[in-house]
């Protein structure tokens, strides 16, 4: 006898970028000042590509590599908060899975971020339509290990319950 599906699911996200001199460093959408950044394709936003990749997942759906390809040329600079939506969205279609919180772990060495953590928590709550009260953000370090520690890189990880009901 098959049992009935839980109302929720939880999904892991992760992302990293090289840390570049001269690009703005935005994280949760929110410009962080320093004089590196992260280089990629859209504006980079390593937090909120994570936090898309964890959304996604809870839902049961590809990755943003699928909805969002780095070879289509008409992305590029992309704001990353049209990935997190569009997450938010697919879940919803998808099941009818709304998010019900996302926790988030910054891994670098630079730049600092936690003076940011409120406004960073903030936006993410905005961006996907949730309290602030339903986010939480950390920062740590590798401890100058790897490329993270050597500050050439800044990775994000994201975990995301969704639920139907909420």
């Amino acid at each position: 006898m098959s049992q009935p599906l839980p109302a929720f699911r939880v999904g892991l996200g992760y992302d990293i970028h090289p840390l570049v001199t001269g690009r703005p460093c935005l994280l949760g959408g929110v410009n962080i000042p320093s004089s590196v950044g992260p280089e990629g394709h859209s504006d980079a936003d390593v937090l909120l590509h994570a936090v898309a990749d964890a959304i996604l997942g809870a839902a049961g759906l590809r990755d943003i590599g699928h909805y969002f390809p780095n070879t289509d040329t008409s992305l590029k600079g992309l704001d990353s908060s049209v990935i997190v939506r569009k997450a938010v969205a697919e879940a919803q279609a998808n099941g009818g899975w709304v998010v019900g919180n996302v926790d988030i772990v910054i891994i670098g060495e630079r730049p600092k971020v936690m003076a940011h953590v409120d406004a960073m928590k903030a936006k993410v709550a905005e961006i996907i339509g949730i309290s602030a009260s339903q986010v939480g953000i950390k920062a740590t370090t590798n401890e100058g290990m790897d490329s993270i520690g050597q500050g050439k890189a800044l990775a994000v990880q994201a975990i995301c319950l969704v639920s139907k009901g909420f």
